[in-house]
């Protein structure tokens, strides 16, 4: 067998056929899964568990991993790391270090296809979408990482967030295999409600992610009320407009009772206004729902600049006045170019 394929690909159903059809016990599937998720290994080498004939066979037939960090950038708490792929392509990831979690910001695609005004990463376009093992390979990574730093209760990841490169909704299959292969109690054990899945309105997905009975987060990307402005900044919305999103998302809200965050990046004298605070507070009132403010991140070559403190703050306590649940996400990474695609279009 050539090794097209890769360990992380595999949920548990998978890696025990693999095994099976070379006649391996059946504990072989409980010693490799937890040396993967819970040990944390970087290689076959380090699952001493298994005998040295299934290592080697499982290095002749299975590769490990396809990513390796190329690029690292610090600034203070935010960490972002290019990483390349086995076809030579590049993603990124960014951890972020609070006083009690780590949260981790994963990509799903290479590039992307939808081509937002203000976002780095599609201006090098689509190339592909990335592998259920190079989603889950960026997340433990991380996890290994943290685990050497032996912070006291730091040292793990506790959030992921599908809001790096790419559409997530656009590889949807991937995006929830790894989702749950993360979750599995008997692995990595992190639990369905510490994933929050981003998306800038693709309908039919999130009619498809309602069904599927799971407690992860769900935001949404608006960044305007007004159709107009919103075709502008993300063309998508000439095929999803804001009436039909908003259908949507009170669907979903219905069927799963679960609250939809909606994240709307503040660019100055675009989209910051009282006005469009007012506009913004209609659109929405009455779902159960949190909007999630945040300062725009430049982008090299894009005649947009995020909003004054002046204006971030009337328009979010316009929102508030009108009972709308609302906070501003905390600027990070603006030394590291830590917005999504930006690193990797300066490195490529």
């Amino acid at each position: 067998m050539s090794n097209s394929h890769t360990l992380l690909e595999f949920d548990r159903r998978r890696l025990a056929e693999f095994l099976a059809a070379r006649n391996e016990p059946k504990f072989r599937v409980a010693q490799i899964w937890h040396a993967l998720y819970r040990d944390l290994v970087s290689s076959y080498a380090e699952i001493t568990t298994i005998p040295a004939s299934l290592r080697q066979a499982l290095i002749d037939d299975l590769r490990f991993d396809t990513i390796r960090p190329i690029h690292t950038a610090v600034d203070r708490c935010t960490e972002k790391v290019l990483f390349q792929l086995a076809d030579g392509e590049m993603i990124e990831a960014v951890l972020m270090r609070y006083d009690q979690r780590n949260t981790l910001c994963v990509s799903t695609q290479v590039g992307c296809s939808l081509n937002c005004r203000f976002c780095a990463t599609g201006q090098s376009g689509f190339k592909r979408n990335l592998t259920i093992g190079e989603i889950i390979a960026q997340t433990l990574y991380f996890a290994r990482r943290l685990r050497t730093e032996e912070r006291k209760n730091r040292s793990k990841i506790s959030n992921v967030v599908y809001m790096g490169m790419g559409e997530p909704f656009l590889n949807y299959s991937a995006t929830i295999a790894s989702v749950k292969i993360l979750n599995d109690t008997d692995g990595f054990a992190l639990g369905e409600r510490r994933f929050s899945i981003s998306t800038i309105g693709i309908i039919p997905a999130i009619e498809r992610f309602s069904r599927e009975k799971m407690q992860v987060n769900l935001a949404v990307s608006l960044h305007s009320a007004k159709d107009a402005l919103r075709n502008e900044l993300i063309p998508i919305n000439r095929t999803y407009p804001l009436a039909a999103l908003i259908k949507a998302c009170s669907a979903y809200i219905q069927r799963t009772r679960r609250r939809i965050t909606f994240e709307y990046a503040l660019i100055n004298e675009v989209n910051d206004s009282l006005s469009d605070a007012r506009q913004l507070a209609e659109l929405i009132q009455g779902l159960l729902c949190h909007v999630n403010l945040i300062p725009l991140n430049p982008v090299s070559g894009v005649d947009l600049h995020p909003s004054s403190a002046k204006r971030r703050d009337s328009f979010q306590a316009e929102l508030k006045k009108r009972g709308i649940s609302v906070s501003m996400r905390l600027g990070r990474g603006l030394r590291i170019e830590a917005g999504c695609g930006q690193l990797r279009v300066r490195k490529a």
